[in-house]
């Protein structure tokens, strides 16, 4: 396992290690700023087509990391952010083009999601999922994951994965 540091996260991340088997970035997060700080730094490699499932255990913080990265890639850092736990769904104009914001805590069938306009937010926008598990076989092959969990080392710290699929393997690689 490589062990490297990012020098604009030098201060706030105490590393970021690749996984050489399954190409994951894995960070660790000391609060709230550095998950929203990761967030920032994915917005900027992300364009049109793109889907991030975001996972992990209610109250871990993928809301947060929405949230920051929603506010970073529409460029303005007071946007209210709510979560679409009860709506299902926000969409945001970006100036690369549209996102999604599903959040599928709420769906009971993995087909519920088409009557929320899945089939758009594919095809044209940046598409962010909080619950994707919900989906069953319907996220797409091009994805990638962002698994928040638990640390064991601090109560307030967090693991965050990024695990790419299909052609984010390649796209996902330490600058």
């Amino acid at each position: 396992m490589l062990i490297a540091t990012r020098p604009n996260l030098q201060k706030s991340i105490v590393g970021i290690a690749q996984d050489m088997v399954n190409k994951a970035m894995k960070y660790l997060s000391k609060g709230e700023e550095d998950t929203a700080q990761v967030a920032r730094d994915l917005a900027e490699k992300l364009r049109p087509g793109d889907v991030l499932c975001l996972e992990g255990d209610l109250g871990i913080g993928k809301s947060v990391f929405a949230r920051a990265l929603i506010r970073h890639i529409t460029g303005n850092s007071s946007l209210d952010v709510p979560s679409p736990t009860f709506t299902l769904v926000q969409t945001y104009e970006t100036p690369c083009g549209p996102l999604w914001h599903f959040d599928l805590y709420r769906i009971e069938e993995a087909e519920e999601i088409y009557e929320l306009g899945w089939e758009d937010a594919l095809s044209e926008a940046i598409t962010v999922i909080e619950w994707p598990q919900r989906l069953a076989g319907l996220a797409p092959a091009d994805r990638l994951t962002v698994s928040l969990s638990s640390s064991a080392l601090e109560v307030d710290q967090r693991r965050i994965s990024l695990i790419p699929h299909g052609t984010w393997t390649e796209r996902l690689m330490i600058p």
